[in-house]
């Protein structure tokens, strides 16, 4: 399905890798629920113990700016050891386009 443009400026890539542990969908999903993110795609794989979920979502209602849900991520990241990326829609697709 193709996206606009501003509906790529409201959306967001979220990655998160590294080794299984319990609650790292529910740390992630809930940060991302108290700043009213809403998860538009996911997808999530065990591989020999590592972790992997991608995540697309939608800030366009969110109470809190870009950075700030960034920071929160940042912060869950060391928590469980894990690694969290998030990027723009527009820069994801722009850094990958073929």
């Amino acid at each position: 399905m193709a996206t606009t443009n501003d509906d790529s400026k409201t959306r967001a890539i979220i990655t998160v890798l590294g080794s299984d542990r319990p609650g790292i969908v529910a740390a992630v999903t809930s940060a991302l629920a108290g700043h009213d993110a809403n998860i538009l795609d996911i997808s999530q794989t065990i591989l020999q113990g590592i972790f992997t979920m991608t995540m697309l979502v939608d800030l366009a209602g969110s109470s809190a700016d870009f950075s700030a849900i960034q920071d929160q991520l940042a912060q869950i990241s060391s928590e469980l050891g894990v690694q969290i990326t998030m990027q723009r829609e527009e820069v994801f697709n722009f850094m990958y386009r073929l």
